[in-house]
């Protein structure tokens, strides 16, 4: 069964934030944005929607976290390359985001991490083909 996931995140400053992921390089879907949202695709099978606090609100049971004291959410991203997952934490950090370790290579995995403007935390990661056996 093919899925999609829609991954919805609260911005303090909408404009800021589609700035932000735009410097990562993910295209804006204008279909799924407007004044309160704006919807940016990752690849095929997965988007982020980030939203304004009010217009998040009216979705979520629960209140907003304060994500300069708890985590909301870790994200992990599988790239194809080193190079990949090197080139997009540097444009988070050029954008305004920060990172909170620096790149481990596992042998297994290459990985790196950032966080938003907004406090919410993205891993990086690019996995290397298993051995044949």
């Amino acid at each position: 069964m093919k899925t999609k996931i829609f991954i919805s995140l609260p911005v303090a400053d909408l404009p800021r934030s589609v700035a932000f992921y735009r410097a990562l390089g993910y295209a804006q879907n204008p279909d799924f944005s407007g004044d309160t949202v704006a919807c940016f695709t990752i690849c095929d099978e997965i988007q982020v929607m980030i939203t304004t606090h009010d217009n998040f609100l009216k979705l979520s049971p629960r209140p907003i976290c304060d994500t300069t004291k708890f985590n909301q959410v870790l994200l992990c991203l599988c790239l194809d390359s080193r190079q990949q997952v090197d080139e997009i934490v540097a444009r988070a950090v050029a954008a305004g985001g920060t990172t909170f370790e620096e790149a481990e290579d596992h042998g297994f995995m290459y990985s790196h991490s950032f966080i938003d403007p907004d406090g919410h935390g993205w891993g990086l990661a690019c996995m290397k083909t298993p051995p044949p056996k």
